[in-house]
């Protein structure tokens, strides 16, 4: 090898080192100034999407009808402008909540007064359809955070397992703590559309 040749390997490895020394540099206050991966995790935890009840359309009816968020994470996540969605496009906005970490909100069908741990769509009509639906919880830029189905024809099943709080599944329930809210008589039931 020549001297010039030895010269121009050296100059390269420094500029490499360099180049590399920059895009560290460059990703560290990314990390630092809190832009980076979140201790948060907000998913869907329970759905009650078949009311307990004769299904009537009173407001006690339709707040037994929710759809719970969770945030497992240790840092709060503000949910301001989050979507929650039904299979047929019916969307409720949130405004003004923080969900704070290992912290839980149901998002109720009928007319209330929201608080931390209970919001109100406010509405006159139920929002799941106790047959077949979808919930889609999207966060403020419309990207998919979570979703969760079921299908009474298929025993409710989203493939994740019933999680009706007694042991079929991940826990995060398709009802309440007494089961997953299918409708079990054989009658119609909310017929939600």
């Amino acid at each position: 090898m020549t001297a010039s040749q030895t010269f121009t390997a050296r100059r390269l490895a420094a500029a490499a080192l360099s180049a590399a020394a920059l895009v560290g540099a460059a990703a560290l206050p990314a990390a630092a100034d809190g832009s980076g991966p979140r201790d948060s995790r907000v998913e869907i935890s329970k759905v009650q999407y078949d009311a307990p009840g004769h299904g009537s359309r009173s407001n006690r009816s339709l707040n037994e009808e929710w759809v719970q968020i969770t945030n497992s994470g240790r840092e709060s996540v503000n949910l301001d402008d989050w979507t929650l969605s039904n299979r047929q496009g019916r969307v409720y906005t949130f405004h003004h909540l923080r969900l704070n970490g290992h912290s839980t909100v149901r998002v109720h069908t009928g007319v209330g007064r929201d608080t931390y741990r209970d919001v109100y769509q406010d509405r006159r009509n139920f929002v799941w359809d106790d047959r077949k639906d979808t919930a889609t919880l999207r966060n403020d830029h419309r990207r998919v955070v979570d979703t969760i189905s079921w299908d009474a024809r298929h025993h409710g099943d989203d493939g994740r397992g019933h999680g009706d709080d007694r042991g079929h599944g991940d826990n995060r329930g398709h009802g309440s703590d007494r089961g997953h809210g299918d409708n079990h008589g054989g009658g119609p039931g909310h017929g939600h559309r």
